[in-house]
């Protein structure tokens, strides 16, 4: 495991979030735009008025649009609602959404889901976790990661049939998510498990020992229930995380050591998150909110779509019956 480097939090949060705050801009003006439109058609959805003299008509003709007119003003408005809410989920076009550089080793294969998906199956994912996987810090929950993903998958596989259920709770680490690991994931029945854990662990100053046992304890429950597939996502890279260095790199190591023993995959979150900030130069505010800790709309929606890469990856080497190398990514636009 590399050094850490901690940032200065408290200098940090006192910068505008302005990264942030331009994320929101374009859903603002949806919004607005959006009523608008419903100005609009609010007259054309009121009951029709008593038949008027000839007189009254020429004037309405004269003062209002006709209909076929105030059909194209709609139309048009609704046109540009459109234009706006694509320009605010078109994330990438501000700021590139790319593997990292150093090559880090993506999270394995996923046999059971890739099987189903060949099959024509359906497929039923499951995100467990935290604040993070629930989507705090995201704009609005279409732009939160499960919905992100949920979304690039089935652009992918237009024809099959995929449910992608969050079962994220803010707050909770592995002591509170084994409480309701057999209602929520279990009893599910899921075909794949992507369990983001630790991150409160850390900030709580947990022993990541102890937080390790518990999850490599919840891994042998669901593998003794069914056949699900399992991706383990360790602490995101964030300036409140990087406060406690040597607690994060401990979870990230034991997380990484869980993941082996058990055979199931991990999406190394930390890592890839160091790689956008210290290798690609993007700067912190570009993917963290304003309280140093949770990832914004471009945080969430670059995590899904490298988790997604490697979903797709693993149903392509089973279709193939070859290895697909660790660094071929699908194009996709978000």
């Amino acid at each position: 495991m590399s050094s850490l480097h901690p940032f200065r939090l408290m200098a940090w949060l006192a910068a505008p979030a302005a990264a942030a705050l331009l994320l929101l801009v374009p859903v603002s003006q949806a919004r607005a735009q959006a009523q608008t439109v419903q100005a609009a058609v609010a007259p054309q959805q009121a009951a029709s008025p008593a038949p008027a003299s000839p007189s009254q008509t020429a004037i309405a003709t004269t003062s209002q649009p006709s209909s076929t007119e105030q059909r194209g003003i709609t139309a048009r408005a609704i046109d540009k609602v459109k234009q706006v809410a694509k320009s605010a989920g078109d994330i990438f076009s501000r700021v590139p959404c790319l593997p990292p550089k150093g090559g880090a080793k993506t999270m394995g294969s996923l046999p059971h889901v890739a099987a189903r998906l060949v099959a024509g199956k359906p497929v039923v994912i499951v995100a467990f976790g935290s604040s993070s996987t629930a989507g705090y810090g995201a704009s609005s929950p279409e732009f939160n990661y499960p919905n992100r993903l949920a979304a690039q998958l089935r652009r992918h596989y237009p024809t099959a049939d995929i449910t992608v259920i969050n079962a994220g709770v803010g707050g909770e680490d592995a002591p509170e998510m084994m409480k309701r690991l057999q209602k929520e994931v279990i009893d599910v029945h899921p075909d794949l498990v992507i369990w983001q854990v630790g991150t409160n662990a850390v900030l709580r100053n947990l022993d990541p020992g102890d937080t390790a046992k518990l999850v490599e304890d919840g891994i042998a429950m669901i593998q003794a229930a069914g056949s699900a597939d399992i991706v383990l996502v360790d602490p995101q890279y964030s300036p409140a995380v990087n406060q406690r260095p040597e607690s994060a790199g401990r979870m990230v190591k034991l997380l990484g050591k869980v993941a082996e023993l058990r055979h199931v995959g991990i999406f190394p979150r930390f890592e890839v998150m160091r790689d956008w900030h210290e290798k690609q130069a993007i700067p912190v505010e570009s993917f963290v909110i304003a309280d140093g800790l949770h990832m914004n709309d471009w945080g969430y929606a670059c995590f899904a779509q490298l988790l997604g890469d490697d979903i797709i990856r693993s149903v392509g080497q089973i279709k193939l019956g070859v290895n697909v190398p660790a660094d071929v990514r699908a194009y996709r636009p978000m």
